[in-house]
């Protein structure tokens, strides 16, 4: 089978139906658009949210919260997910992302204190919790922000 021999379903594909050609094809004269009117104009219609004049809804409802564009967003990690590895390793963001623990980095790495760790491991993140950091230490690795 070659490309140029395919050929659509039987019945998928419908003759173009020609508006305002005459009486007989059902959809002459006004071409379903009815009589006079703004959207019997060849531009005719509104832009989307308009409400005829009416003070439309997006503006009638109060503004609410408060968008941050300097925060920054962190990839969460949390201790009992450093469990993957082997004692000794150095962990960082690219080496979450290998191991599948991370999908995304965005801004950085930050590692929270959910869960216990057994492993001695060299941590390397943007940013740790109290509790994190201290279970790191704890368990004979160190924690290094970066």
């Amino acid at each position: 089978m070659k490309l140029s021999e395919l050929s659509p379903a039987a019945g998928a594909v419908k003759p173009a139906y020609r508006k305002g050609r005459g009486p007989g094809s059902g959809n002459g004269k006004t071409g379903g658009r009815g009589h006079k009117g703004q959207k019997a104009r060849s531009g005719g219609g509104v832009r989307p949210g308009f409400e005829g004049g009416q003070m439309p809804l997006q503006r009638r409802l109060p503004k609410r919260g408060f968008n941050n564009i300097f925060a920054k967003r962190y990839a969460i990690v949390n201790v009992c997910d450093l469990n993957a590895f082997n004692d000794g390793d150095t962990v960082d963001a690219a080496v979450l992302l290998e191991k599948g623990i991370l999908s995304k980095t965005y801004d950085g790495v930050r590692v929270l204190g959910n869960g216990e760790l057994t492993k001695k491991l060299v941590v390397k993140a943007a940013a740790f919790s109290g509790s994190a950091a201290q279970k790191i230490a704890a368990a004979g690795g160190s924690a290094e922000v970066i």
